[in-house]
Formats: C-alpha cells, sequence, structure tokens
C-alpha cells in the first residue's frame, strides 16, 4: 500500500441503516469524513446512534498521496465514467484515476476499502461516484441491486412505474413533471431493487431531485428536496408494474412502443451492467431483473417536447397503465 498513510485512529466513524442492513462507515481524515457525510445525506439511509448488533457491511475510506498496486493477473474490463475493475474469486477493485475500490466476499462483515489520491472538492464527481459504488456493491452481497433508473406511483393506486435510461434521457424531467400532477415518488434517478417472494420491490436511493436547465444553457443540474416543491408524499417501496425505457427525442410529440417480455430483458441488462460485471453475484441479479421483466409491462418511450405541457406527462403514462 505504497503512499497511503492511514492514522492509527479513525477520525469518523458512523452507522447507517438501509433495508435492514447496517454499514459502518470509517474514515481516516477528517475533512475526508465531512464529504462523505454529505454524500450520504443525499440517500435514503437512516443514521444509527447506537446499534443493537454487528454491523453486515464495513467501508473504509482513507487519504493519501498513493494507490495501492492492484495484484498482477487479475481480469479486468473497463466499465462505465472511465473506471477499471480488476476481477478474481472473491474479491475485485474498481479503479478511477484518482481512487480505488476494493471489495473481498470472504469476510464478514463486508468488507470495502476506498483510498482516495488526493483532498477531494465539495463537487468532487469522482468522490460521489466511487463512494455510491462502495455501497451498492456491499449492498448487491445482500440482494439489493442498484438500478439506474426513477420510481413514481400511479395517483389513488398502487401502482409502481420506473423510469429507466441514461443520463441525460429525460429520467428527472418524467418523474418531475409526473410528481407535479399528484403521483408519489420514490426517487428520480437511483433505486435499489430486492427480491422477496418472487416478487421485485423497488425502493429509492437517492433522496434529492436534480434538473438540467430546460433553456440548456447550463449543463450543471439543479439539485432539490421533493417534499419542499411536490405535494404528493415520497413513497418508502413498491411492487412495480410498468418500466418505460426513456430517450430524447427532439420531436414534438412522445412516441411510445411496447416491448416485449425479451426486449424489456434486454433493456434491463444494459441499464444493470454489474449484472455481468459483477461475477460473485451476477447469477442472482439477473435472477432478479428475469422476474423483473416478467413482473412488468415494458414501454420505449421517445419523450417529445410535449412532455413539459403542464400534465401531459401523467396523461400519457396514465393511459398506458390502464
Amino acid at each position: 500500500m505504497t503512499g497511503i498513510q492511514v492514522l492509527d485512529r479513525p477520525a469518523s466513524q458512523s452507522f447507517y441503516a438501509v433495508a435492514g442492513r447496517l454499514l459502518f462507515i470509517e474514515c481516516f481524515d477528517l475533512g475526508l469524513a465531512t464529504l462523505i457525510e454529505r454524500l450520504f445525506a443525499g440517500w435514503q439511509l437512516t443514521s444509527v446512534s447506537f446499534p443493537e448488533r454487528n454491523p453486515d457491511i464495513k467501508i473504509t475510506f482513507a487519504l493519501g498521496h498513493g494507490l495501492p498496486q492492484v495484484p498482477a493477473g487479475l481480469h479486468q474490463f473497463e466499465v462505465a465514467e472511465g473506471g477499471r475493475c480488476y476481477s478474481a474469486s472473491d474479491e475485485y477493485y474498481l479503479e478511477f484515476a484518482n481512487s480505488l475500490l476494493r471489495l473481498r466476499d470472504d469476510e464478514s462483515p463486508v468488507a470495502v476499502s476506498v483510498w482516495i489520491r488526493q483532498v477531494p472538492c465539495r463537487t468532487d464527481a469522482e468522490l460521489a461516484r466511487v463512494t455510491s459504488f462502495a455501497v451498492c456493491a456491499a449492498l448487491r452481497r445482500f440482494g439489493m441491486f442498484e438500478l439506474h433508473g426513477a420510481g413514481v406511483v400511479v395517483p389513488d393506486s398502487e401502482t409502481g412505474v420506473l423510469i429507466v435510461g441514461p443520463s441525460g434521457s429525460g429520467k428527472s424531467t418524467l418523474a418531475s413533471e409526473l410528481a407535479s400532477a399528484g403521483w408519489g415518488y420514490l426517487s428520480d434517478d437511483e433505486l435499489l431493487l430486492s427480491l422477496s417472494d418472487k416478487k421485485v420491490e423497488a425502493r429509492g436511493f437517492r433522496s434529492f431531485f436534480a434538473l438540467t436547465p430546460v433553456d440548456l444553457t447550463s449543463s450543471l443540474k439543479s439539485c432539490f428536496e421533493p417534499a419542499r416543491v411536490f405535494a404528493a408524499p415520497r413513497v418508502h417501496s413498491v411492487v412495480p408494474s410498468f418500466v418505460f425505457f426513456t430517450a430524447i427525442s427532439g420531436a414534438k410529440e412522445t412516441q411510445l412502443h411496447e416491448l416485449t417480455q425479451a426486449e424489456t430483458m434486454s433493456r434491463l441488462i444494459r441499464a444493470c451492467p454489474w449484472a455481468t460485471y459483477d461475477t460473485a453475484i451476477a447469477g442472482a441479479n439477473l435472477q432478479l431483473l428475469s422476474e423483473l421483466a416478467r413482473q412488468v409491462k415494458g414501454f420505449d418511450l421517445r419523450a417529445g417536447t410535449d412532455l413539459l405541457e403542464p400534465g401531459r406527462a401523467s396523461l400519457i403514462i396514465r393511459a398506458c397503465t390502464h
């Protein structure tokens, strides 16, 4: 671990609960600990002051001028957002420009170590990325799989709707339009999926909403707490019945096309790359996606400018759910 200087005592220790699992977060730099706490505040995690049991997951953050060496001979491949993954049977590494993550499957609690090369700033996107990867990688070991998507609930019903797509595909805009029209919401961008009694359940993970300005004069997203904007309530979890795969067409009118179960499954796999990247849990992840594809009715949604008209998004999506 050349270049990494770890203090004898951690600067910060904290516990969080999510979906019945207990996370222990340990940080060996006070400034870094403050940034990590700020990131955790943006997720739907519950702070635990005095845990009554041992944690399921331990994530350690360290700061230094170098990163540990990844062992030679591991299978490696590139992942989204500029990362490189190195995998073995019982562990894997995820490397970015200024950070490195290591997860071991043969330890209890599940152990994740994160090393940061240099002091990050408050808006450091890589720190947010590697921290999210650390939490989600650990949760996958307990049957909770992340999905890059939004979740809403049809008003006056328990009908769950997922909105799935890459960054810039209009997920947050569509979720915000629906929430403004009285739809309950889980999250606008990040969900956790789990399987219970052969039903897939979705719960929100990211707590804030983030929208790109309509006039596109800035590439920065505007973040806000949805409870301060929408009258509709945040929903804890839902069993989804519909999934919409979004893309922005630039046309005036929105186009919808119903998908077959096989097409829905293919789209879900593309949206969940760790279902194949993370070999230790790939089978369970693919089983969950298969159950989800059977559970929902899928649609391809090419968003037009008409979705920005008041009430239009609610009218279009609600028509499909009926």
